[in-house]
């Protein structure tokens, strides 16, 4: 048994507890780190829904996708790089990649309301049941893969990101239309957990350091 911050991880060999109670121990530090970095996010989204109120609300969603783009483009290539010029922090731009994943998320949602204003607390419950969606969604797949994503690189779970990012563009391209593969809200979902696999990688979810 060895211990790291508050969380005791037990070895799974013959002797020792069965793998399974392993597995459960990182499938709940697992949620708690989600839902620290989602914490974060959600924190950011509300004070700059209190100064620019939800002026979004006039963006299309391949206006949103665009968005989503510049971010992991810039991520990308700062890896590729190695240095960058703009001091602006990429654990900024994977929170902005959740934060518009989200977004675009809510537009679907109130595709038929005609305010542009929202006030937050209208905005809230829906932010949260698509997080509370997208979530579920980690740990269905969790299920079924593991935690493979911990053993992925930043920069391989970028790549994703922007494949992902290609097909929405052409499912926004073909009006919405896929043949077989998964509509446009699972590729933003699939988008939000990759974001926060790299920040949980960063530590963001541990929060601001001193």
């Amino acid at each position: 048994m060895y211990i790291f911050g508050e969380i005791i991880y037990l070895r799974s060999d013959k002797e020792d507890i069965p793998v399974a109670l392993n597995k459960k121990i990182l499938e709940t530090r697992t949620s708690n780190e989600y839902s620290q970095v989602i914490h974060r996010c959600k924190e950011l989204f509300r004070k700059k829904t209190l100064d620019y109120g939800t002026a979004w609300r006039i963006l299309r969603l391949s206006s949103i996708t665009d968005q989503i783009f510049i971010k992991a483009q810039r991520i990308r290539s700062v890896q590729e790089k190695g240095t960058q010029l703009v001091n602006d922090p990429l654990e900024d731009e994977f929170v902005g990649i959740i934060n518009y994943c989200l977004i675009a998320l809510m537009q679907i949602s109130l595709q038929e309301e005609d305010r542009l204003e929202i006030p937050f607390p209208e905005l809230e419950p829906v932010y949260d049941r698509w997080v509370k969606d997208t979530k579920g969604l980690l740990k269905n797949k969790n299920h079924d893969y593991g935690e493979a994503w911990r053993d992925m690189r930043i920069s391989s779970m970028t790549d994703i990101i922007l494949m992902k990012l290609y097909r929405v563009k052409q499912i926004e391209d073909n009006h919405g239309k896929t043949v077989v593969s998964e509509g446009i809200e699972a590729n933003y979902q699939d988008m939000i957990n990759y974001a926060v696999f790299c920040l949980i990688k960063l530590g963001y979810h541990t929060g601001p350091s001193a």
